[in-house]
């Protein structure tokens, strides 16, 4: 049931994506990247405060690996602000579905830590997908492979003539690492 609803959720966010932003990869990156950030936050907070509320050391690795998650997609976001150049509109949408998703993140969590990063796995097996098919569309010509963003060649340690389809490969790799990590920690 709980792999079920992981799934059933993923399809459901995949469907908005796909209908709200269609070929926009770019516009579709920053609102999903902003989203992307919630989980590795609210999971690393959650598991500090359990820690702290049990006096024990708790999971400090696992805080550390979900806060670092939640960096990775707020850099994500930030490459992707640079490419997109988001509306006042799209601003506005951002700010939205950031909070709505984290108050169902929030409650999901709650409600079932192991059920919540399936869902994320799943999210980010999506990322790879969508990723993989802005991918081909900038290599095929259809989007225009412009330069890396600055902070995309820091981060990553790029050359500093490297274009857009380096930077989606390697948000695409940290995206794979993702899934990896969610599912191992949901453990069904």
């Amino acid at each position: 049931m709980r792999d079920w609803f992981a799934k059933s959720m993923t399809k459901f966010f995949r469907f908005f994506a796909d209908t709200f932003f269609a070929k926009r990869y770019g516009h579709r990156a920053v609102v999903l990247e902003t989203i992307a950030g919630v989980p590795g936050m609210v999971a690393g907070m959650l598991i500090h405060l359990r820690s702290l509320r049990k006096m024990e050391r708790g999971n400090g690795t696992m805080i550390h690996e979900m806060l670092a998650e939640a960096e990775n997609e707020r850099k994500h976001l930030m490459f992707f602000i640079e490419i997109a150049k988001p509306n006042w509109f799209e601003r506005r949408l951002i700010m939205i579905a950031q909070f709505m998703f984290w108050h169902f993140y929030l409650i999901l969590y709650l409600i079932s830590p192991s059920t919540a990063h399936k869902m994320i796995a799943y999210f980010e097996e999506e990322a790879v997908r969508s990723y993989t098919e802005y991918l081909e569309l900038i290599e095929s010509g259809e989007i225009e492979d412009v330069p890396a963003p600055a902070l995309a060649i820091e981060y990553y340690g790029l050359k500093t003539s490297a274009t857009l389809s380096t930077m989606v490969r390697c948000v695409r790799s940290d995206e794979a690492r993702h899934s990896e990590v969610n599912h191992r920690v949901a453990g069904f």
